[in-house]
């Protein structure tokens, strides 16, 4: 039976003596995962090979022992554990990825974590948490705090991760296993080219066409948020009236998030019911926001997080979704006839195709092309990544001309049996033309 992990995060709202003491179990956690960090690489140093059981035994029930440490015993001991435990997955994250064993974006070395970090958290696992009858969350060491209950729990938590985030309040994000629903299969795919003006643009294999809007969360609050600031820039350093400024300034940040993150979740479960497959570009968008034109539009935008709520709920509700090529390039190619534009600047919005002179909309054209490619890849694919070469097919090469197939199928009828396909003529394969 498959399983499916998934974070349910809820609001919290601790005493004035119970926020004391998460904030000494956030501070004593993060000197743990520090020391540990330091331990590690002392060791390395040393060439002595040490296991994470050495490292947990020596920044944590040795350092209790010492002056210097004996704080520690203060706080909830699986805290720290799981402090710890986070601190060799750093590890054996950096090292997978610097040996190819880690797929996506290259992983960094550790860093140490800083005491004016604004964003603190520790997790627990089940031996440090449990659910009272009362509603109420009992965590170790700190006793039963209040949490707002805005949906109950499918299943028993694993762990609790309790986090303070800039704007002062504490949430509490459970991880919990729940079983993935699968919809009804429906015949509808999808493809999706992401944009700025437009969140996104969907083109599915019914020829509709859907424009998802960009609601620009962080421009609505730029003047706001830019006024806070100037004021924060006018405290004194280490004074607590800046730190009221800053807390506003968060207060902002946290707003424009939240209200971006229930907007993509409501857009991406809306296209995932209406698809059974949605097909997307394999952009580098870590690379695109270095770009400071489009810097903060691509941030404020947040196709990584669309895109990544896409995915997770494709998984949970039985849909595919399937990366294109980065370099296809979809925007500059005919939809119509496969004609490949020299080049296209991007302030141009609508173009004519100088073959075809079919007028194409710039976003709408790249997904019914990114529709296309993605469709024949998963064709041709068969585990291997094949994808047709893109471009016109020649009249005098083999096996391109109409008449050749579908066998026994005039020229004609196989030039329409494609254009009733859907599918744009420089992804055709022999499998689109069979009968």
């Amino acid at each position: 039976m498959i399983v499916v992990q998934v974070r349910y995060r809820y609001r919290v709202e601790p005493t004035p003596v119970q926020r004391q003491l998460l904030a000494r179990t956030f501070g004593c956690a993060r000197v743990v995962f520090n020391d540990a960090l330091r331990c590690r690489e002392a060791a390395y140093r040393a060439g002595e090979k040490i296991t994470p059981a050495e490292v947990q035994r020596r920044v944590i029930t040795q350092a209790k022992s010492r002056l210097e440490r004996a704080w520690l015993s203060e706080v909830p001991s699986v805290a720290l554990v799981q402090s710890v435990q986070d601190a060799h997955r750093a590890f054996a994250n950096f090292f997978d990825s610097i040996k190819g064993r880690r797929t996506g974006r290259k992983v960094g070395h550790p860093r140490l974590k800083a005491r004016k970090d604004n964003r603190q958290s520790a997790r627990f696992t089940r031996n440090g948490f449990s659910l009272r009858p009362n509603g109420r969350l009992y965590v170790a060491k700190v006793g039963e705090v209040r949490v707002r209950w805005s949906r109950d729990l499918p299943s028993k938590p694993s762990s609790v991760t309790i986090i303070r985030e800039p704007d002062g309040h504490h949430y509490a994000s459970f991880v919990v296993d729940v079983q993935p629903r699968p919809l009804l299969v429906i015949e509808q795919e999808a493809g999706i080219d992401l944009g700025i003006a437009r969140l996104a643009t969907v083109a599915d294999t019914r020829g509709n066409r859907r424009d998802i809007g960009n609601p620009r969360h962080l421009s609505r609050r730029q003047r706001k948020i830019a006024r806070l600031e100037r004021e924060k820039s006018r405290r004194l350093k280490g004074g607590a009236n800046r730190a009221k400024s800053r807390r506003k300034v968060a207060v902002q940040h946290s707003k424009t998030a939240r209200a971006r993150r229930d907007y993509h979740h409501k857009q991406a479960l809306t296209v995932v019911r209406e698809n059974q497959a949605v097909y997307v570009e394999d952009l580098n968008i870590v690379g695109m926001v270095r770009n400071r034109r489009l810097a903060r539009a691509l941030h404020d935008v947040g196709w990584g997080q669309f895109l990544r709520l896409l995915a997770e709920k494709a998984v949970r509700f039985g849909r595919t979704v399937h990366r294109v090529n980065r370099w296809l390039p979809s925007t500059k190619t005919c939809s119509g006839c496969g004609h490949v534009l020299a080049d296209l600047p991007l302030s141009v919005r609508t173009w004519r195709c100088p073959v075809c002179s079919a007028v194409h909309d710039r976003d709408h054209n790249a997904a019914i092309n990114i529709l296309a490619a993605g469709r024949a890849e998963r064709r041709n694919a068969c585990g291997a990544g094949v994808r047709p070469p893109l471009g016109e097919a020649l009249g005098d090469e083999a096996g391109s001309t109409w008449a050749a197939w579908p066998p026994g199928n005039p020229g004609g009828q196989a030039e329409e049996h494609v254009k009733n396909s859907g599918i744009s003529p420089q992804f055709v394969t022999v499998d689109h033309l069979r009968p």
